[in-house]
């Protein structure tokens, strides 16, 4: 019998995540229901049908959560409620870049029906045809069957890991992860606008390609991309700053760099003047050229 998998959406990454599975011949259902043009020609494009939630809630056996972290607990609670009549088992994995409370907080929401609740972390880019992809982190207390479920989404080219730890386990590894590749990424365009401003600027560059040409290789690299991302990375940072805690004053350092994410995603929708400043400061001429 063909395992069908529900995924929740047809974003970036759930749609190439959806290609993959189809390819294999798993069926997967998605939600389209006020998505956009793009997110229905990525489904398609997948080959992932579009389905009701009630339809996705009783044909899928696990439903994989993959949103922006603030719609995390909206999409959980739009789908725990229908489970509690449940007669067969289902599995649930949030892989979304929330704060470890918040993955518990959505295990109790799945408490009460027939459906296992895994804790998922999802740690690279959107798989392409002849590439690995992202690996996908698994922790929580989970049935045989569901593991039988992920062994064979496994088999069928998603890398599922499953770590040894309660649920909490997988989103604190994302996080821990985000915080240090995102963070650097950050700290490069906070560096660049300040030294820009204060005129600085291409002695800044020129130190870097001498002393540091790592960082300047990784920067050239991800800054440009983090452009069209950033809107979606605000969420994510703030997520850090809760799972880092209130004890602990560093988590401040994530909430700047929300707001930091936050500016350069209105400043590419809008004027560009920022990104325009940070492409010029990846792209200028060496001084001895």
């Amino acid at each position: 019998m063909t395992l069908t998998v529900g995924i929740i959406s047809a974003g970036a990454m759930g749609s190439a995540l959806g290609a993959r599975l189809n390819s294999k011949g798993l069926r997967v259902l998605t939600s389209l229901e006020g998505r956009s043009s793009a997110s229905r020609s990525r489904a398609k494009s997948a080959g992932m049908v579009e389905a009701s939630d009630d339809q996705i809630r009783e044909e899928a056996s696990v439903i994989f959560s993959i949103v922006p972290p603030a719609q995390a607990i909206i999409v959980a609670q739009r789908f725990c409620t229908s489970f509690s009549n449940s007669s067969t088992t289902k599995l649930y994995v949030d892989c979304n870049a929330i704060s470890v409370s918040k993955a518990i907080e959505i295990e109790q929401l799945f408490s009460n029906g027939g459906v296992c609740f895994a804790d998922g972390g999802i740690i690279g880019q959107p798989p392409k045809k002849d590439e690995e992809g992202p690996r996908i982190y698994i922790s929580g207390n989970i049935s045989s069957e569901a593991s039988d479920w992920l062994k064979l989404i496994k088999q069928s080219g998603v890398d599922i890991r499953f770590l040894d730890g309660p649920v909490g386990a997988s989103s604190a590894l994302k996080l821990s992860y985000a915080g240090i590749t995102k963070g650097i990424t950050a700290l490069g365009a906070c560096m660049i606008l300040a030294a820009d401003r204060a005129g600085s600027g291409r002695s800044l560059r020129e130190e870097l390609i001498a002393s540091q040409p790592q960082i300047m290789t990784r920067l050239s690299k991800t800054l440009p991309e983090m452009y069209s991302k950033a809107y979606r990375w605000v969420d994510e940072m703030e997520s850090i700053s809760d799972f880092i805690g209130d004890t602990f004053p560093e988590k401040h350092i994530f909430i700047g760099a929300a707001a930091l994410f936050e500016r350069i995603a209105n400043d590419f929708s809008g004027n560009g003047d920022e990104c325009a400043t940070m492409d010029s400061f990846l792209k200028q001429p060496d001084a001895n050229a």
